[in-house]
């Protein structure tokens, strides 16, 4: 059994109740909940929740809701232990895999989560993961001290940015992983895990309401050239 797992907590601070705020048409959740309904990769998909409004939501877009306890939706909780939980509850110790999906991820494509379940089973990791390259060298990235710059890498200032190794960030969609790995709480950015490249155009973290507009941009643009 493969299971889809969307944590969606009702306390979000920065966006009030984003997980279900209408973008670009729809509740932000629905996006995640669609896309793991059209990837054919899951026989169930949980929403796993504290917020009575957010279960409704996502149970009228067809997910199945798990009651999340208190103690596993404040501001400080990680994601792991909430995907644990749900598996323990669940009873899905034995399943194939659990996929987290972010409720937060509109562009989060059912192609990608295809090919990250698949990547999963072939390359026998722990996690795998959509990640996307940085646009800039991170190897010339520079900071800023009392007004004063220097770089991270100093030794790096005159290498050419053609000669430095390409480095990549997690792209907050989501996460396919093995119930052993979630329940022991590996740690997913490590040597026992994978990604799956997503082009940059697709990525676009939503933090706050400028976030928020950007993306609603974005999504308006990829979906009027058919890239989504």
């Amino acid at each position: 059994m493969n299971i889809a797992i969307i944590p969606a907590r009702g306390g979000s601070k920065r966006i009030p109740r984003k997980n279900i705020k209408e973008f670009c048409g729809k509740p932000m959740i629905a996006y995640s909940i669609e896309a793991a309904q059209k990837s054919g990769c899951f026989e169930k998909i949980v929403v796993s929740t504290d917020d009575e409004s957010i279960a409704k939501i996502a149970s009228s877009f067809g997910a199945d809701i798990l009651n999340r306890p208190k103690e596993l939706a404040d501001d400080f909780t990680p994601t792991i232990p909430v995907i644990a939980h749900a598996i323990k509850a669940l009873g899905l110790e034995k399943a194939s895999s659990v996929c987290c999906i972010y409720a937060t991820a509109p562009f989060v494509q059912a192609k990608f989560i295809k090919e990250a379940q698949k990547k999963l089973f072939t390359c026998k990791a722990s996690y795998c993961f959509s990640a996307t390259s940085f646009a800039y060298p991170i190897q010339r990235a520079i900071k800023l001290q009392d007004d004063k710059v220097s770089m991270f890498y100093p030794e790096h200032f005159k290498t050419r940015s053609q000669d430095l190794e390409e480095a990549y960030h997690d792209a907050g969609q989501f996460y396919f992983g093995t119930p052993q790995a979630w329940l022991e709480e590996k740690v997913i950015f490590d040597k026992h895990s994978t990604i799956i490249k997503l082009p940059r155009y697709l990525v676009q973290d939503i933090d706050n309401l400028e976030d928020w507009k950007k993306a609603e941009l974005m999504y308006k643009v990829l979906e009027n050239e058919n890239l989504i």
